[in-house]
């Protein structure tokens, strides 16, 4: 499976069964693109995610299914006790750096997303708010994710956390304060954010410190995240990230204008190689949060179609 998630693996493994085991896959992969999603939000990555899915597959494959009245939300259940499952493990193992980490990016031209990436961006979940994800607690996440992004009651999600239905409500309402509070929300004109984004790339050219600082909201956030290659950097204010023109005119002057997670980003590329995506979330006008990944490991996954042609 690609790195977006144009699948070229075995999609629900029924290995070309018939019968009643051929139409519990197709049912199953009428809910794929759904599950996807949910998985995507849960993990930020799009690799764990597909394999989020399939073992969703596999659980069901294995279920005698008469006692299912409704796939769809036994599906979304299931796909997020894998996810919490997941991240516990990851959380257990300490795999994750300390510090800032990027969520691997949804790439798009910049004309829009094909159908399949439109539909893991449904609900408009750019990077800056999947960082701030990135920071709750797996239980806390999983609440959040189901309930506020795919509308999934408590009483359904309490036993997948192991708590109560009021326990998970405050799980969710926890999780609802933190977001609120550090995601922002973007300008929802693609036009503006694009003319935005071309002109800080103008001034990182330049050099022009000024013009920087002028498409800058005060409180900018900028994330990095290159993998082993060095450690992340997180910076505060517009000075200080004006204050790093150099290292944007680098990206400036390879950069290819895409959508990222559904807003205005550029694609850096070297010799026909990808070295960076780049995502700038604009509001009020101005660009309140930039996020990088500049990891090569993770960019080698990823199916940059911007680059095509």
């Amino acid at each position: 499976m690609d790195g977006n998630g144009n699948g070229n693996r075995n999609r629900s493994g029924d290995g070309g069964r018939s019968g009643g085991d051929a139409h519990l896959a197709e049912r199953f992969e009428a809910h794929r693109t759904h599950l996807r999603a949910v998985a995507y939000r849960m993990l930020g990555s799009l690799s764990e995610a597909d394999d989020a899915v399939q073992e969703a597959w596999f659980r069901l494959s294995r279920t005698d299914t008469g006692g299912i009245g409704n796939l769809a939300a036994w599906l979304t259940t299931v796909v997020g006790r894998i996810c919490l499952d997941m991240l516990r493990a990851r959380s257990s193992r300490r795999e994750e750096p300390l510090g800032v980490r990027v969520p691997d990016p949804i790439v798009s031209r910049s004309d829009g997303p094909d159908p399949e990436q439109e539909a893991l961006l449904a609900d408009s979940v750019g990077l800056a708010l999947l960082v701030v994800l990135e920071t709750l607690s797996p239980a806390e996440r999983l609440a959040f994710v189901l309930h506020d992004l795919f509308g999934v009651p408590f009483d359904e999600i309490a036993p997948v956390v192991g708590r109560s239905p009021t326990a998970a409500r405050q799980l969710a309402s926890r999780a609802r304060r933190r977001v609120r509070g550090a995601a922002p929300v973007p300008d929802a004109d693609l036009t503006l954010q694009r003319e935005i984004v071309d002109a800080f790339l103008a001034a990182a050219r330049d050099g022009d410190f000024d013009a920087l600082v002028a498409v800058l909201d005060p409180d900018v956030v900028a994330r990095s995240d290159a993998g082993a290659l060095r450690p992340a950097t997180l910076v505060r204010g517009a000075a200080a990230v004006a204050g790093q023109a150099l290292t944007y005119a680098r990206f400036a002057e390879v950069a290819r204008p895409a959508l990222v997670n559904g807003v205005a980003g550029v694609v850096g590329a070297a010799q026909g190689r990808p070295v960076s995506v780049m995502a700038f979330t604009i509001g009020g006008g101005r660009i309140v949060a930039i996020d990088i990944l500049a990891d090569p490991e993770r960019l080698r996954a990823l199916d940059l179609k911007v680059l095509d042609g």
